[in-house]
């Protein structure tokens, strides 16, 4: 069987096999998720190309409405991420799965502008939790020396949902219009809606809350990882780590790393709602071909992210790999926006942009786990997704009265681009000895001998 982590990343063969089962088990279902949740979050895009006549909706009010979502979504980060601690991973994962996906089923009934705005906000709502609480569930499994290949692993649902939905939803608009009396953009909303409700009545019975409590899991594996993550969450608070939630809200450098992350998730969101009108630019009009060479970006995506986050884990490196990872996106969405003469160089600017504005946030959240423990790990993950995915909300929007008022996306696109370089820049304000490269070198309280580590 193909393993998830190499051998390389482990003091014996026992440990590798463990967490690799772990893995097997974890991950491939989570990514499913990931990949429902993000098609949910972004369908929007292609559905604008036909319910925009439909319903009066501008290029100003769809970029409102892009990003309105994140407005909803930020404000009960925090909040569900504690509950998620309360009442177990279990049960509320499932409860946002079906209620976000009850409110995007409900987006086919949509015949104005402000019901459009009304729903978009309320699956923000629905949806808030889902990504950091998915993060911190994975910190209940997998140490600190496997996140960054972890976190790649579970955003590399992104870019698969960009290479999957893209073709897909373009699918279903073209051969769906007119059925039953239903417009192919209604047709997405049921048919990439529904998968969402599924998802939550089989989180329940699939997922456990953690380590302790997993039936599927052997004693032997139960042995290794349990012990291992204790001793690591030792670890940090003997050095100081803060483990309640007002040490997360009061750290500067956890707020450090959340206008990193909105400086990042801007351009990623930025180019992923817009990408679909980007490709129509360059010349791509039909709803199929265009879904097609949209999926080329994230194709890319997924390949950046694995190879930097094994980097990063490899080498116990984190801040670099952001930065140059950042810069190699920004530098991407440049050429995205002067290259539009050249519709391949135009697409292989942006497949850079998303490559690397991707990979440098899987490896970016990493990092708050190696500063915090407990309900800080918890509030920190959610705060830093809360002012993180208001670039979400501001990137699609940007876009959308820049394009209003020029005709153009190119001037958005700088925009973006300059707000991933400082987003580089701040991830090196952070003291050498926060990162977690740093903590995970200590070497008494971190190793524990029934993991064999050496």
């Amino acid at each position: 069987m193909a393993q998830f982590f190499t051998r390389v990343s482990f003091g014996s063969d026992e440990e590798a096999a463990a967490y690799n089962r772990a893995a097997w088990k974890l991950i491939p279902f989570l990514l499913i998720l990931y990949i429902i949740s993000f098609l949910d979050r972004v369908n929007v895009g292609f559905a604008k190309l036909q319910m925009s006549a439909d319903i009066g909706l501008s290029d100003a009010v769809f970029g409102l409405g892009a990003g309105i979502f994140f407005v909803g979504y930020a404000a009960c980060e925090i909040p569900s991420n504690l509950l998620l601690q309360r009442f177990g991973a279990r049960f509320w994962i499932s409860r946002i799965l079906v209620v976000w996906g009850i409110i995007s089923v409900c987006f086919m009934f949509v015949t104005t502008p402000a019901q459009f705005l009304t729903l978009r906000f309320l699956l923000g709502i629905a949806e808030a939790g889902f990504y950091p609480g998915i993060v911190l569930y994975l910190t209940y499994w997998f140490p600190g020396k496997l996140r960054s290949q972890v976190c790649a692993l579970f955003f590399v649902g992104i870019p698969i949902a960009g290479f999957v939905g893209g073709p897909l939803s373009g699918f279903i608009m073209k051969t769906m219009a007119g059925v039953s009396g239903f417009s192919g953009w209604q047709w997405l909303f049921l048919l990439e809606g529904a998968p969402a409700i599924i998802g939550g009545v089989v989180t329940f019975f699939y997922l456990s809350n953690g380590p302790k409590d997993a039936k599927w899991l052997s004693l032997r594996d139960r042995n290794i990882i349990v012990p291992a993550l204790e001793a690591e969450e030792a670890t940090h608070r003997a050095m100081g780590h803060g483990h309640r939630l007002i040490d997360a809200l009061l750290s500067g450098k956890v707020w450090l790393l959340a206008v990193t992350n909105f400086t990042l998730l801007g351009g990623i969101y930025g180019v992923s709602f817009w990408m679909p009108q980007i490709v129509k630019d360059l010349g791509v009009q039909d709803v199929f071909l265009n879904g097609l060479v949209t999926s080329i970006p994230f194709a890319v995506a997924c390949v950046a992210m694995i190879v930097v986050g094994r980097s990063s884990d490899r080498t116990r490196e984190r801040k670099w790999h952001i930065m140059l990872s950042a810069f190699v996106g920004a530098l991407g969405l440049v050429g995205g926006a002067t290259l539009t003469a050249t519709p391949a160089l135009a697409l292989a600017s942006l497949s850079l942009a998303l490559g690397g504005a991707l990979a440098s946030i899987a490896v970016l959240w990493v990092l708050p786990s190696g500063l915090l423990t407990g309900a800080a790990n918890a509030g920190g993950l959610a705060l830093m997704a809360t002012v993180g995915n208001l670039g979400g909300y501001v990137a699609p929007y940007v876009v959308g009265l820049a394009k209003e008022a020029t005709g153009r996306t190119d001037f958005g696109l700088y925009l973006m681009a300059a707000a991933m370089i400082l987003g580089a820049l701040l991830v090196q304000l952070l003291p050498r000895n926060a990162s977690i490269d740093e903590a995970e070198h200590v070497p008494v309280l971190a190793e524990s001998p029934a993991v064999g580590v050496t």
